[in-house]
């Protein structure tokens, strides 16, 4: 593939996932209904689906499936395509999806492409906050139109750190466990109940770090490269990647120092 070949297909598939995302995020706004409900549960109780999460995912993998017949498909609410053309979309119809069921505006739609198993595209969408984030690799990341840059690293103790909870009541005990051990040492913790608006509040600054147990390739994927491209690391254990294991996203310099101390907490099992 030539690099020129490879640019406009960088550009194609980002102008495809700002288009589902806007779509998306248009019709959850706008069509959410006042007495939405839970449609299905998922990990436990706690853990819910809406119908607004499965119309949400129809939508984006229908608008796909018209635009790239060939391209593979993982989503969070069940999709699932296999496809030949070695290009993958990674879907959350809703990110923060608790949130929007209550009436919470911190929820987003995102959405990342693939390519031969590398991110390299993401766009985040949150439509009550009037931003979408995007990224194509070795691009940079933006918000809007503006450019997205990480905060310098602070020293550990001044370190704004964003994480969130899984919904198994076991793992919920041993994050927060994680949380009580940690909070002493940093500035203070954020929880805002959507991973892919975490990384990208660490992209534009918002937050000096995030990290969490427990998260899924849809959660993560888009918000993922957005950091990477605002100047953030990523990445898991120590010399892991981002994994379900355990995510972490900050500045050099504050990146290392987490992520050692989220070893020594144990954070990455339950």
């Amino acid at each position: 593939m030539t690099a020129t070949t490879s640019d406009r297909l960088k550009a194609e598939l980002l102008q495809i996932a700002l288009d589902a995302a806007h779509h998306a995020g248009a019709f959850l706004r706008d069509g959410r209904p006042d007495d939405l409900g839970v449609a299905a549960t998922k990990s436990s109780a706690a853990d819910v689906v809406t119908e607004m999460d499965i119309a949400s995912e129809k939508l984006i993998t229908g608008l796909l499936a018209d635009l790239r017949p060939d391209d593979g498909v993982l989503g969070e609410e069940g999709a699932s395509v296999e496809g030949s053309s070695g290009i993958q979309w990674v879907i959350d119809p809703i990110d923060g999806t608790v949130n929007y069921l209550y009436g919470l505006p911190s929820w987003a739609v995102s959405i990342a492409a693939r390519k031969d198993g590398e991110t390299v595209v993401g766009v985040v969408h949150a439509p009550m906050r009037g931003e979408t984030y995007r990224a194509v690799l070795g691009e940079g990341a933006f918000v809007n139109d503006r450019p997205a840059r990480v905060r310098p690293a602070p020293a550990f103790g001044l370190a704004l750190v964003g994480t969130g909870f899984g919904y198994l009541a076991e793992r919920r005990s041993r994050q927060a466990e994680v949380v009580r051990r940690l909070i002493p040492q940093v500035r203070d913790i954020r929880r805002g109940g959507s991973a892919a608006i975490d990384l990208c509040d660490v992209a534009t600054g918002r937050l000096d770090a995030y990290y969490e147990r427990g998260l899924n390739p849809w959660d993560y994927a888009a918000g993922d490269l957005i950091a990477r491209e605002a100047g953030a690391l990523t990445g898991g254990r120590p010399g892991e990647p981002l994994s379900p294991d355990l995510t972490v996203a900050a500045p050099p310099g504050l990146f290392e120092p987490l992520q050692s101390r989220l070893e020594e907490l144990g954070a990455w099992h339950d």
